[in-house]
């Protein structure tokens, strides 16, 4: 991709990776990495690597990754949620986005974002076969990981700005070499998945088999991710295989340990995780905003509620027995005396209300219950309905009390069933509109969900079920292919 407009520092890897980043952050600021003095030992590369997960921990002011930019797009334009207060995303919300609309500037330009995260992965790349040590074990390590974050960085450009997988589609440029001034076209979508699958493949022996720092990539994300690239493909052997591969590795949560999980007081289910912090933007502010404290130290509500969960989530919940209503929403008693919203997201609610961690919660990537409903789909997909239906019921007994199995009898309920649970299980996670489009299924929201009547349904086939490549980079990439229905 046209690398113009990025300025390739690695001063984040200070912030994360301590006295192993000393050479790194000694270096004098430039455009771009000098690879002769910066990218010379192992150890340089690893502080490397870390300076690079540290731009999935960082918003998009500098023009880093904004690691919570799927959960947002995927709420904002599908049914999860509905406006409030403060409309500020409407454009988005209505399907009314362009290719130079403010929200895609602002808030959703995964072109600039991602690749500039995968040319700081090529340019470590380049430079570790002839790095300078004797820790093989780490070189290979820090291999594995760099190749697992650009088929992850490239597998999400997919999601932005392609169509359902068909061999001949049009994907993205892949990028694998670092990219100075140069333009590149869009590939057939077998060729760019079949560079996905390799990194994958070649990450997989390289990384860490176990390993309780959840913020490097391991055996299990890279197989996760295996299994979602699967699930996009439609290749059902390989989503059941890896999928099964995950859950045999890492447990359903307990009830007990479930509601933990949203706490950041458990890890169960968890391969892959990115880490917030005081200092990082905080998930849960984008969806309740931020209580404070007057003078008397009462609690003060957020001046403004701007979302709510959407009513068809909220009613898609048995209130009474199912664990996931009371670990991912709340009709919070504080909002409606202040007569605002009251019914709000709780799933990345931190600390306390005014607390200095509230809101800060880390964004969970990857999870057993999600490679569950991965597996129920290849299962249905490949007409093996008693399997589907074995894991579906195994998740909702995990998750409601009291429940019942169902039984699967056709293949059409089998996949409604699972998109439904996907819709239940997955809420706020950045897959909601993607599971839509790849099903070949509507946006279908309550008229008490939506503004106004036009945006009710976004049919099945609309142009905007693929973004807009953004236009900053159709006006770099002379080789850039507009997607359908965007005018230029």
């Amino acid at each position: 991709m046209n690398m113009k407009f990025v300025t390739i520092i690695f001063l984040m890897a200070g912030l994360l990776a301590g006295s192993s980043c000393k050479k790194l952050i000694e270096i004098k600021e430039t455009d771009f990495i000098d690879q002769e003095k910066a990218l010379v030992t192992i150890a340089d590369n690893e502080a490397a690597l870390i300076g690079a997960y540290a731009t999935l921990n960082t918003n998009n002011a500098d023009n880093t990754i904004r690691s919570d930019m799927a959960i947002r797009l995927n709420a904002v334009i599908s049914d999860e949620m509905k406006p409030e207060e403060f409309y500020n995303s409407q454009s988005m919300h209505e399907w009314e986005y362009t290719y130079n609309d403010i929200g895609i500037r602002d808030n959703y330009m995964a072109t600039t974002t991602h690749y500039f995260l995968i040319d700081r992965i090529n340019r470590m790349l380049r430079a570790l076969p002839n790095a300078t040590g004797t820790d093989e074990a780490l070189r290979n390590r820090v291999k594995g990981e760099a190749l697992f974050l650009r088929a992850y960085a490239h597998f999400e450009l997919y999601r932005y700005y392609c169509d359902n997988y068909t061999p001949a589609g049009l994907a993205m440029p892949y990028m694998e070499q670092p990219s100075i001034n140069e333009t590149f076209p869009r590939i057939p979508m077998q060729e760019y998945f079949s560079k996905i699958e390799k990194d994958l493949a070649d990450a997989k022996p390289l990384v860490p088999a176990a390993t309780t720092d959840l913020a490097r990539a391991n055996k299990m994300a890279v197989v996760g991710l295996q299994a979602r690239v699967a699930l996009y493909k439609k290749d059902w052997e390989n989503a059941i295989s890896s999928a099964t591969e995950y859950i045999n590795a890492i447990p359903l949560a307990s009830k007990a340990d479930f509601p933990k999980i949203w706490q950041d007081l458990s890890t169960a289910e968890v391969a892959f995780m990115l880490p917030r912090t005081t200092s990082t933007a905080r998930m849960g502010s984008f969806f309740r905003g931020v209580f404070t404290k007057n003078a008397a130290g009462a609690l003060v509500a957020p001046a403004t509620i701007s979302w709510s969960p959407s009513n068809k989530l909220w009613n898609s919940y048995d209130e009474a027995n199912d664990i996931r209503f009371s670990a991912y929403l709340i009709n919070e008693p504080i909002l409606a005396a202040a007569n605002k919203p009251s019914k709000i997201v709780k799933k990345y609610a931190g600390g306390a209300y005014a607390s200095t961690t509230e809101n800060v919660a880390n964004i969970k990537l990857f999870r057993t219950a999600e490679m569950y409903l991965i597996r129920a789909e290849a299962y249905a997909e490949s007409e093996q309905l008693p399997n589907a239906q074995n894991d579906l019921n195994a998740l909702r007994a995990a998750r409601i009390n009291n429940y019942s199995n169902i039984t699967l009898s056709t293949k059409e309920q089998a996949i409604n069933e699972i998109l439904l649970e996907r819709f239940k299980e997955l809420a706020y996670e950045g897959h909601r509109f993607w599971d839509l489009k790849r099903k070949g299924k509507a946006v279908e929201r309550l008229a008490s969900d939506a503004p106004n009547t036009k945006s009710i349904t976004l049919p099945v086939g609309n142009f905007r079920f693929l973004m807009p490549i953004p236009q900053p980079e159709m006006q770099a990439n002379s080789k850039m292919e507009q997607n359908p229905g965007y005018a230029n």
